[in-house]
């Protein structure tokens, strides 16, 4: 998802090298999902995580803004992102599998 994830602005880039059309040499080409190189790909890619995280329950840690929790009865998920990494933990296995099915799909 890091790679090719959703854009929340107007991103324009120069051809790229090898790929430059011959009729239209100084175009630059408008992008529709974000490259793993460009600057607001780490952003874009947390964005669409993080919201997918909420609209699953989870909670934004406010001790650290890349930590969400999901607590459901007496059992716990924790889940921390770092650039394109996870980490998830849970203190019950019940929890854990079904949401790693979600992650899988």
């Amino acid at each position: 998802m890091f790679l090719h994830g959703h854009l929340n602005e107007e991103v324009y880039m120069k051809q790229p090298r090898g790929f430059i059309h011959l009729d239209y040499p100084h175009h630059v080409c408008k992008l529709k999902k974000a490259l793993y190189d460009l600057k607001q790909a780490p952003w874009a890619w947390f964005l669409h995580f993080s919201s997918f995280l909420l609209s699953h329950g989870f909670v934004c840690s406010n001790a650290n803004p890349f930590m969400f929790v999901l607590h459901s009865g007496s059992h716990i998920l924790v889940l921390l992102l770092y650039v394109d990494d996870i980490i998830l933990t849970g203190s019950s296995t019940t929890l854990l599998h079904p949401f790693l099915s979600i992650l899988s799909n």
